[in-house]
């Protein structure tokens, strides 16, 4: 009997060791199985406490007119395990030190009869894991394409989803709340229009997909270190609530050519019973290199206004005339045309910006439709479109560029592509050099439209190889880049943190076009904000928006309570205050929060979360003792109640509260709002109310007790 049993122990440890191996966090929360199955597919599992998050869920890569693939028929040719803990400074960011704390399995597979190998690199964090394929150099395995990458994300039940439809040309969608099974028959109404989308699956979906499981699991699925690859999206087997990741064609159908060696961008898997763990994880930014820039004193984070929203709601227009329908640049005159009146980029308006931000100490200011080629810009697959250095008659490049730097103001240059992106590399380099010889050190990029070369997508190998060469060669004219419509951040900007922003969600502008729903930004950093910050360009104190331009009768979707709150919620080093001067001249009082608020921290303190419904979140500014709290609320009104534990502890501060009057609704009564001073300290216990649509921020200044004087405490 014993040599039975010592002989099934030594068949049980071989089948271990050639076929599986387990991997722990380091906090022994997670676990993560590998294995091969009896045809020798690679497999993973990954559980939270004990709970099955990810079933038994499948690896490899069908590649095209191979008839073998990376699917299986593999043996376990080496197995590594390591661990890795280390401190690293980011340039800006929610916090001023970020850990870097893992533990590593990497497994080598040989394929029988090929003989080529890959290997599989798995990296588990407290908060979840990262894995990605690698291609050693190898004579079997040299150059190949990829019809598609079979990697399979196996759901433990039907979890209510936090999604948008997947797309190839557009992430500017509003978010859809339901459970995976009702994707399907969602997938049509969650599309709405837009300058350039194209669907592939009822039941595709865009990452960073967050879920919630029946037993209050909070997951999230996305990439990292997006790079020579095309993006990845999710597609749903409702049957089984299994994903399986889906790739980006390009124009041929191609999901991506390789040359080895190569790694692909991790796969990650973010789990916790806690929503705030997933709003404060770095495990996207630590999957990505570190910095490539060597001298980075130049990179900035930037508060700022812009001749943006008058144009976005209809007040003024990009073009400066009416009277062409077709431009040629360089041979339509524009010093015969007739101004059309509305032209927002004009001399004096933009000086009244300039103006405006240097009273209220903003550090930039954007310019949209200063250059030319507005009148024709968009819809008729225009190669040459714009030059990017040929200003429109009433736009004084010397003058402007004088006048802001005596006012101490940085100004925004503002590239639109319209998407034709062989033109914008053939003036890349021009159009960097004119920027610094006029004193612009940020540039707002845009990709509207259709994608030129014609057929390509916006988030395709090449594309994203595009966008990645635009944000490397910014580095060069020591430039930050601010990307809309590009492809969503996978924490590039930790390598490249010059990439101080992009849009790449749906922003503040869609409140001008017809709203978007009340609890969008309590969904969105839990998705587009994982792998980087957004130019969510918040602060409209004006949500009728009728009244900027009659025939628009949008409403913004949200309380100015709300408003200020997203200066701490939508975490980004490049923060726009969007609206009008006159419009935040109405309200003195609610702007002075905007003007006080910082942007770059050196610590951040997630107080309560739930998707779709709430996020409250405290940070303390970079280099000094001031806290700001801020808190978006949803769809319900709430009483939020919290201790301020997160303040320096013995200390007293006077702290100004912004909130939603009693009576605030987003719809209603947007601008009812009241200011309150009160005394607190560490061991206060704040009860605050927040109104359908609303929220609440807060400064918190540190005082003496003198200083506290016919205050309240509380």
């Amino acid at each position: 009997m014993k040599k039975i049993l010592f002989t099934a122990y030594l068949i049980l440890a071989f089948f271990c060791f050639a076929f599986g191996q387990q991997l722990k966090s380091p906090n022994g929360k997670l676990t993560m199985n590998f294995a091969l199955l009896a045809d020798g597919s690679p497999t993973y599992n990954l559980t939270y406490k004990n709970k099955e998050v990810i079933k038994t869920s499948k690896l490899g890569l069908e590649l095209k007119n191979d008839q073998k693939s990376l699917l299986n028929d593999f043996t376990i040719a080496n197995t590594q395990s390591s661990s890795f803990d280390e401190n690293w400074m980011p340039v800006w960011g929610e916090v001023k030190t970020i850990r870097n704390h893992y533990n590593e399995f990497a497994v080598t597979l040989s394929q029988k009869v090929t003989n080529r190998q890959i290997l599989i690199r798995f990296r588990l964090f407290d908060e979840g894991l990262g894995f990605r394929y690698e291609f050693p150099t190898q004579k079997g395995l040299t150059y190949f394409v990829i019809k598609e990458e079979k990697t399979q994300f196996a759901m433990t039940g039907d979890h209510t989803a936090f999604w948008i439809a997947g797309d190839y040309d557009t992430q500017e969608y509003d978010y859809t709340t339901s459970k995976l099974s009702e994707i399907r028959g969602f997938a049509a109404k969650a599309r709405t229009e837009n300058l350039s989308q194209t669907a592939f699956s009822p039941t595709g979906v865009q990452t960073s997909l967050m879920m919630k499981s029946a037993d209050g699991l909070y997951i999230n699925l996305h990439e990292a270190a997006l790079i020579n690859y095309p993006c990845m999206h999710l597609n749903l087997d409702d049957k089984n609530m299994v994903f399986e990741s889906w790739l980006t064609p390009d124009m041929k159908g191609d999901k991506g050519y390789i040359q080895v060696p190569f790694n692909t961008p991790w796969r990650t898997v973010m789990v916790s019973d806690d929503a705030r763990d997933i709003l404060a994880s770095k495990m996207i930014y630590n999957l990505n290199e570190p910095c490539k820039i060597e001298d980075t004193s130049w990179i900035k984070p930037v508060k700022y206004v812009g001749v943006w929203w008058e144009m976005i709601t209809g007040k003024s227009s990009w073009a400066y005339t009416d009277d062409f329908p077709s431009v040629q640049l360089g041979i339509t005159d524009y010093t015969k045309a007739k101004p059309n009146g509305k032209h927002g980029a004009n001399t004096a308006n933009v000086k009244k910006y300039i103006d405006f931000a240097a009273q209220n100490g903003f550090g930039g200011v954007l310019v949209e439709g200063w250059n030319q080629g507005w009148e024709d810009w968009y819809g008729n697959s225009k190669d040459y479109v714009f030059d990017f250095v040929t200003p429109y008659p009433d736009f004084n490049m010397a003058e402007i560029r004088d006048y802001a730097k005596s006012k101490g103001i940085k100004m925004i240059m503002h590239h639109e592509t319209s998407s034709s992106v062989r033109n914008y590399e053939r003036h890349l380099d021009t159009a960097y050099k004119y920027m610094k010889a006029n004193n612009y050190d940020a540039v707002k990029s845009g990709y509207v439209g259709n994608i030129l070369p014609r057929g390509e997508n916006h988030y395709s190998q090449w594309i994203i190889n595009h966008y990645q060469y635009a944000i490397e060669k910014a580095a060069q004219y020591k430039i930050m880049v601010n990307a809309h419509e590009a492809v969503r951040p996978t924490g590039i900007a930790r390598t490249y943190p010059n990439l101080i922003g992009n849009e790449s969600a749906r922003g503040t502008e869609y409140q001008a076009f017809g709203g978007s729903k009340p609890n969008h930004v309590t969904i969105l950093p839990f998705t587009r904000l994982q792998g980087g910050p957004m130019d969510y360009t918040p602060g409209i104190f004006e949500m009728d928006i009728s009244k900027l331009n009659p025939g628009n009768t949008s409403h913004v979707n949200s309380t100015i309570a709300n408003q200020l709150a997203l200066y701490l919620t939508m975490y980004s080093p490049l923060q726009m205050a969007a609206d009008l001067p006159e419009n935040y001249n109405r309200f003195p009082d609610a702007f002075q929060f905007i003007k006080d608020v910082a942007i770059d921290w050196d610590d951040s303190k997630y107080i309560e979360a739930e998707p779709g419904q709430y996020i409250t979140v405290a940070r303390k500014a970079k280099g000094t003792g001031k806290w700001f709290l801020g808190s978006v609320n949803g769809d319900n009104s709430r009483t939020a109640e919290f201790k301020l534990d997160f303040l320096d502890k013995g200390k007293t501060y006077v702290a100004t509260i912004y909130a939603d009057a009693k009576n605030a609704h987003y719809k209603t009564n947007p601008q009812a709002y009241v200011i309150r001073k009160v005394v607190v300290t560490a061991q206060t216990k704040l009860s605050q109310f927040a109104a359908p649509g609303g929220g609440f921020s807060i400064s918190f200044l540190e005082v003496d007790k003198a200083q506290t004087k016919g205050l309240k405490k509380l």
